[in-house]
């Protein structure tokens, strides 16, 4: 049997992925790699340095490999290694050269990249509800710096997961003849 397709769910904070991620899941019969980066700063009892990425990184493959072992046909993430560095860069003003190089091992399938275009819900990890434009402009470009597919995910709730479950069946339908 072939590995799963491995989508994961992309963009700026307070978008609706960890949402969208379970309900995809659910939608497939199949699992889904929570966001580990919010299990690990509950564990901290602080805030995401540098020094966190490497662990942050690790903790977020292992999810998504546990994950895809039990996944039928596709295994869905909330995050990955690439926005990892989106924040590195945000945050830190750098991204290290072991996050470039791990950020190009064994990309995704397919990203789907929530909008802004919802209200922002505060939490206690969340920071930035008056830059996520700037954010999603720096995920998109990232994502097409490394000429990666995406399928833009916008408008209500609804519409997102119709949006969502059409980019994914294509994905599993694979390439179409002429």
């Amino acid at each position: 049997m072939p590995p799963p397709s491995h989508v994961v769910v992309f963009g700026p904070e307070s978008t609706g992925k960890t949402t969208l991620a379970g309900d995809l899941a659910a939608h497939y019969a199949t699992t889904w790699a929570p966001e580990y980066l919010r299990e690990y700063l509950e564990r901290k009892g602080g805030a995401c340095t540098p020094d966190d990425l490497p662990h942050v990184v690790a903790g977020q493959r292992a999810s998504v490999a546990r994950a895809a072992a039990q996944a039928c046909r596709v295994v869905i993430s909330d995050t990955d290694p690439l926005m990892t560095l989106v924040y590195s860069r945000w945050y830190y003003g750098e991204v290290p050269a072991w996050l470039a190089d791990e950020v190009n091992a064994s990309p995704p399938d397919l990203y789907l990249l929530l909008d802004v275009d919802v209200p922002w819900v505060p939490d206690a990890q969340r920071d930035e509800p008056g830059h996520r434009q700037e954010l999603l402009d720096a995920c998109v470009t990232a994502l097409e710096e490394r000429h990666r597919r995406y399928v833009w995910i916008r408008g209500t709730w609804d519409e997102r997961r119709r949006a969502a479950i059409a980019a994914i069946d294509a994905l599993l339908a694979g390439p179409t003849s002429p």
